[in-house]
């Protein structure tokens, strides 16, 4: 059999709709980083470490912001676990409600922090309202990347894109795309999509987004999840995808 098979290119749209929510990720941990005082509200592993600091009585990051993002992060991907399964067990299109739920927290978050400090930045204290509200919509999209689990893709972080990369070029360094199987060149592409979707994401959020002021830059980000939503058409309604660790 090719490997240019339908699964194959249902495969390769997957890819890029991921590939898209990545660089989003990445804009939306520019946002918070830059505007909202020093948290991450996607990449959780850097809230737990700032804890830690605070806890600690080191740096200048308190307790209390990477705390509320971690456990609005957890709130949200407990819920949109349990929901998301609900509507997978009935057939129903729960990549889409996932999609629309996290862009519905984003605007809800956007319009808090327009509402409450205009079209700046929220101030260097930061808020935890706002903080909340978009590590919500983060754990949601950690469930829903979990529920599709596109292999190395989860959306939120790079570091093991990363080591899958180095590893495969390690085994394979003079294989250029044009001489691997169709299975491993995409195999290749999701892990450097990842990275370099986290990358530029970083890049178009502190470029485009952070003058915007958080308030108009959380609304950007959220009308773009809104565009993506459709593409959950290409997910099969009533599966979840893979299972991590599995074939």
């Amino acid at each position: 059999m090719s490997d240019a098979s339908p699964v194959l290119a249902t495969d390769a749209r997957r890819v890029a709709v991921m590939t898209l929510l990545t660089v989003l990720a990445g804009a939306v941990d520019a946002v918070s980083f830059l505007t909202m005082g020093k948290v991450f509200c996607a990449l959780a592993t850097g809230n737990v470490l700032f804890l830690s600091f605070a806890l600690a009585g080191e740096g200048d990051v308190p307790v209390a912001r990477p705390a509320v993002a971690i456990g609005a992060f957890m709130a949200g991907a407990a819920v949109a676990g349990v929901v998301l399964q609900w509507l997978a067990d009935r057939g129903r299109p729960w990549f889409l409600v996932g999609l629309v739920c996290e862009a519905i927290l984003l605007v809800c978050a956007g319009v808090l922090a327009l509402a409450k400090h205009g079209t700046g930045a929220v101030p260097a204290q930061g808020d935890r309202g706002v903080v909340a509200l978009v590590a919500l919509a983060m754990g949601v999209r950690a469930s829903t990347a979990l529920r599709i689990h596109v292999p190395g893709m989860p959306t939120l972080l790079s570091q093991t894109a990363i080591a899958e990369l180095v590893n495969d070029v390690l085994k394979r360094p003079r294989a250029a795309l044009r001489g691997m199987t169709a299975k491993q060149r995409l195999a290749r592409t999701r892990w450097t999509a990842t990275v370099g979707g986290i990358f530029s994401g970083g890049v178009l959020g502190t470029l485009l987004l952070v003058p915007l002021g958080t308030g108009r830059a959380l609304l950007a980000i959220a009308a773009a999840v809104l565009l993506l939503a459709p593409a959950g058409l290409v997910v099969p309604p009533g599966t979840r995808e893979r299972v991590p660790g599995g074939s």
